[in-house]
């Protein structure tokens, strides 16, 4: 199946407080998107909502393809060894890759005791959907060094080129050649 994601009029309310509204585009396969914006403007809700883990104040949200999330939640028992925690998901083989890391290195520490940047890494790599998904990033390279940001921009790049949509919120640079943009600023309600 080809992915596809398409948004149309989209609005947000978080409380109260009506954060954007009137939100539309469509992304097709290999496409990508940046969502740009300032702190609390709803740009980690926009993708939850995405998602579908979180019902749009107004629009609607039409998706083709797997989804996956990668946000400040990462789904990783902050108790078990990293093996552990990576088995749950069945992705050891790719996190070994992904990591950067000899077979078992740090499979036997909990993952409490993970740098930021280490969980993250783990994370992206358990994330990842099947060829031809939607990868929604939310901040993906808040506590990666500069090595792990270019390997996840590589990751992305080849995600794309092999069918999938990205769709990126984040305050930083982030490699997404011939992508679209949207500040979210522009729909505040």
């Amino acid at each position: 199946m080809e992915p596809r994601l398409t948004v149309q009029d989209l609005a947000c309310r978080r409380g109260d407080r009506l954060l954007f509204r009137g939100l539309s585009f469509t992304l097709a396969a290999s496409q990508a998107l940046q969502v740009v914006g300032a702190n609390g403007t709803g740009k980690s809700s926009l993708l939850r909502i995405l998602a579908g883990l979180l019902r749009p104040f107004g629009g609607t949200v039409e998706r083709a393809g797997f989804v996956a999330l990668l946000d400040g939640n990462l789904p990783l028992d902050e108790h078990l060894p990293l093996g552990q925690a990576l088995a749950f998901w069945g992705r050891i083989d790719r996190v070994t890759e992904a990591l950067d890391l000899a077979p078992n290195t740090l499979f036997d520490v909990p993952v409490r005791f993970l740098s930021t940047g280490q969980r993250k890494r783990a994370a992206i790599a358990q994330s990842n959907p099947r060829e031809g998904g939607i990868w929604l990033l939310d901040e993906p390279l808040n506590g990666l060094d500069v090595r792990a940001a270019e390997q996840l921009q590589y990751q992305v790049a080849e995600h794309r080129a092999r069918g999938g949509i990205v769709v990126v919120a984040s305050h930083q640079p982030f490699a997404l050649p011939n992508g679209k943009r949207i500040d979210i600023a522009e729909f505040a309600a």
